[in-house]
């Protein structure tokens, strides 16, 4: 595989107002060089805690109630009290945006852990000063060339596991899985990993979720191995809506090599295109349907965003 320089859907352009910006810590806005958490904190420790990425458009936070379902229905799952509501998540968001005069173009990670511990060790009790709850958020737009260059996938060994070694649907802080498998991508020469699930079928990448086109088709896994993003909801509803034929479906890396088209979703990046897989180039470059379902899904940011 050719070394070029490397991207990832995560890259944004530089902005400078970043560099002093007011972060969110357990209630208190704090220049981002003040912005502290222990080291007995239970997410440092163990990667013990849940977050959520969502972005401000216009004012408005994309699909807010279903970032929060999400958010909420994790904390649950591991019986993490976040200590807030979803009213007080709206409004601390809010007020953070408004102290860093933040109206649009906004990312955000909300996290919170367990707490602090009594001793540095494991057993959640342990955990007796919590919750811990963090909110940055950064003027952040993803760079343009992403669009017409694409990002080059490697498949990698790290699989999506089964659900009771560690849930792929939890939005964890312990993202070693996923770590692992984005170095063995950039090992290989490639921009971010291809994960297969337990079975062998295509999956979703270290930091996204994963769709191919064939014969204007769009395919993407059974969802039961992956996060089940956001993102990936709303293009499935626009395909539907607008008569694009959308199947969510076991596929192997024969169907992958040979699409059409291929793009992967996120919060941050919306829909971003795939140039390669293993080295072996994803269609003739023309991405009809990925454009078309890109113009989609802004049309949908601009009409639930912009007031």
């Amino acid at each position: 595989m050719n070394q070029t320089e490397s991207h990832s859907t995560h890259d944004a352009d530089d902005d400078p107002r970043n560099r002093d910006i007011k972060i969110y810590v357990n209630g208190e806005l704090v220049h981002r060089d003040d912005a502290k958490v222990s080291v007995y904190d239970s997410g440092f420790m163990l990667g013990d805690g849940m977050w959520e990425g969502l972005r401000l458009y216009n004012g408005t936070w994309a699909f807010f109630d279903e970032h929060m379902d999400r958010f909420f229905n994790s904390c649950k799952s591991v019986s993490l009290d976040p200590g807030m509501t979803m009213d007080e998540v709206l409004d601390a968001l809010n007020r953070t945006a408004a102290a860093n005069n933040m109206t649009t173009d906004v990312h955000c990670r909300l996290m919170v852990t367990r707490g602090v511990k009594a001793k540095p060790f494991q057993h959640p009790k342990l955990s007796r000063f919590g919750p811990t709850v963090v909110m940055i958020l950064e003027h952040s737009k993803p760079v343009d060339q992403l669009q017409s260059k694409g990002i080059r996938l490697a498949t990698v060994p790290q699989v999506r596991g089964l659900p009771m070694s560690q849930n792929a649907k939890y939005n964890s802080h312990s993202k070693l899985n996923c770590v692992i498998a984005c170095l063995q991508a950039e090992q290989a020469g490639a921009d971010e990993a291809l994960m297969l699930d337990p079975h062998g079928f295509v999956n979703t990448t270290n930091a996204c979720n994963f769709f191919i086109v064939r014969r204007g088709e769009v395919w993407t896994s059974t969802g039961d191995y992956c996060m089940n993003g956001v993102t990936r909801a709303k293009v499935i509803e626009l395909c539907r809506a607008n008569d694009i034929p959308v199947f969510e479906k076991n596929y192997s890396l024969y169907e992958a090599y040979g699409a059409d088209e291929a793009f992967v979703t996120g919060t941050f990046g919306a829909q971003t295109p795939v140039a390669e897989i293993d080295g072996k180039p994803i269609g003739t470059g023309e991405r009809l349907v990925t454009e078309r379902v890109r113009q989609l899904y802004k049309d949908l940011i601009h009409a639930t965003t912009a007031g």
